[in-house]
Order: C-alpha cells, then structure tokens, then sequence
C-alpha cells in the first residue's frame, strides 16, 4: 500500500511539475513573435535546466533507486527548458546572447563534471551523496527565484505579480514531491521540495492577503506575470527593486 501511495504521489508531482515547467510558454510566444527578449531575463531558464538535469540524473537506478518518476519529469524539464533557452539566445541583443551562452556553457559543464564524476571516481552511497547534494542546491535556488516576486507583491500590495495558479502549482508541485520524498525516505527529495511547499504556502498566504487589492504600481502585462522566474517590470524603480532578488534559477 505504501508503494502504491509513493507511486501515486510521484505521479501527481509530474503532472504539476509539468505545468510549471510550460507556464512561460506565454512569455516564449510574446518573444518570438515581437523577435525581442525585451526586458525578460533568461537566468531562470538556465538554472531551471541546470536543476533538471542533474535531477534527472540523481533518479536513475544506478545513482538512487526507486526514483525513476523524478528521473521522467527532469529528463522532460530540461528538454522543455533547452528550448527556452536555446529560443532566448536566438532572440536575445548581442550583449545578453554572450552572457546566456556563457552560463549555458556554465550549466553543461556543471552537470557534466558531476556525471562524470559520479560515474567513474564514485561508487554505491558516496555517488548518491554527491548527485543528490548538487540536485537539492540547485533545486533551493530554483524554488527561490519567486521570492523577488513576492517581494513586489508586499510592497505593491498587489497580486498582479504573482498570478494564483502559478503560485498554487508551486504548492502543489512542491508537497506533492515532498510526500514522495517522505515515503521513499529520500532527504535528496524532500527537503528541497519541502521548500518548495513552504514557499507556495506563503505565496498564496500573500495571494488571500492581497488579493482585494489593486496596489498603485504599474499593472505588468500577462506575459511579464506568468515569467517562472524574474519578470523585470518596464520601469527602472521595479526593475531595480525585483533584480535585487534574484536567483543565481522552480
């Protein structure tokens, strides 16, 4: 009975972890159709990647075993967030494309250091120690990233920041593989994701906080809101207010 519920926890974590991860698509739609990054900012895309893909290596059987669902929604976050990136560089000014490749190369070199790592100079538990070490980090800055966005949303007063499903999905996506870390008794899964539950706890704490109110700033567009990351807001007293906040990145 236990397993059933492990499993059936592991496959409710896919499934919001798979919205989160297409939540920006709207923000992808607005760049490549205005052929500009505007004001985005690519950095959560690239962390996000980072994060999934030393995930999705921290799940396989050779590193930790029955973790294989942690293994399928990684593996198909970071192919969903290579495009992201890949689609950001294309459309981004010359100055940002040299600073995006760079972190790219960053991220590829990371995680390749700590697969090749794992793979030839570690063995059984000391493997699991340092996959599952590199995963939870990266997966803490990635859950961080809102924090600029609730940030905004204390000082504003208004949600317009931090859209409700998206911060119910980081709730959901959060607890969901919590629990499953739990009774896999895995600490790799859930003290990250028990982090990310507390931080969508307090996002919608804001949300019913707020909620009432309209707030005197400057509405972002839908776009600019459902950004996973860092929406930088078009004028310089938000812009410099949300960037202080930012992850390095859920």
């Amino acid at each position: 009975m236990e397993n059933f519920v492990h499993f059936l926890f592991g496959i409710f974590g896919n499934a919001t972890a798979l919205f989160l991860f297409l939540a920006p698509l709207i923000t992808f739609k607005r760049i490549i159709s205005h052929k500009s990054t505007e004001q985005f900012s690519g950095i959560p895309y690239v962390m996000t990647l980072l994060n999934c893909l030393l995930s999705a290596w921290y799940g396989l059987p050779f590193v930790s075993p029955n973790n294989i669902l942690v293994s399928t929604i990684n593996g198909t976050g970071a192919a969903i967030e290579l495009v992201y990136v890949l689609a950001f560089i294309v459309y981004a000014p010359r100055k940002e494309k040299g600073k995006m490749l760079g972190l790219l190369a960053f991220v590829l070199g990371v995680f390749s250091a700590v697969a090749l790592v794992s793979v030839f100079a570690l063995h059984g538990k000391s493997r699991k120690l340092l996959c599952g070490f590199a995963s939870v980090i990266f997966s803490i800055i990635m859950y961080a990233s809102p924090l600029s966005i609730m940030r905004t949303v204390i000082r504003t007063k208004s949600v317009e920041f931090m859209p409700f499903f998206l911060s119910l999905f980081v709730f959901l996506c959060g607890t969901s593989w919590f629990v499953f870390g739990l009774l896999g008794r895995d600490p790799f899964v859930f003290v990250n994701n028990g982090f990310g539950c507390g931080l969508g706890a307090v996002q919608l704490l804001l949300y019913f906080i707020y909620r009432g109110n309209n707030g005197e700033a400057k509405k972002p567009t839908r776009e600019e809101s459902l950004e996973m990351g860092l929406p930088k807001i078009h004028h310089r007293e938000d812009q410099s207010t949300a960037n202080g906040a930012h992850q390095g990145h859920h």
